[in-house]
């Protein structure tokens, strides 16, 4: 059964940092992506398709896997866990 968790959009501070909390994910002043699954710690998606929709959420492509912590897909801003 897959876990389904919204996510939030978040932009880099003042001082330029993206500092992401479980179910966040952003692009730094780079224009990498980042995220942090709800479980498991920040890594980039600069190996994965990522589109940005008119309302700011992302989907991405393939799947992001953290090995042995979580798998799952993030679409419209919508993780899933599978």
């Amino acid at each position: 059964m897959a876990t389904i968790t919204p996510g939030k959009r978040l932009y880099p501070n003042a001082e330029g940092h993206l500092i992401l909390r479980p179910g966040e994910y952003g692009k730094d002043n780079e224009g990498h992506w980042w995220c942090r699954p709800p479980r498991g710690d920040i890594g980039t998606l600069d190996d994965h398709e990522v589109v940005e929709h008119d309302d700011h959420t992302i989907t991405v492509r393939p799947s992001i896997l953290l090995e042995g912590v979580w798998h799952g897909s993030l679409t419209f801003g919508i993780w899933e866990e599978v």
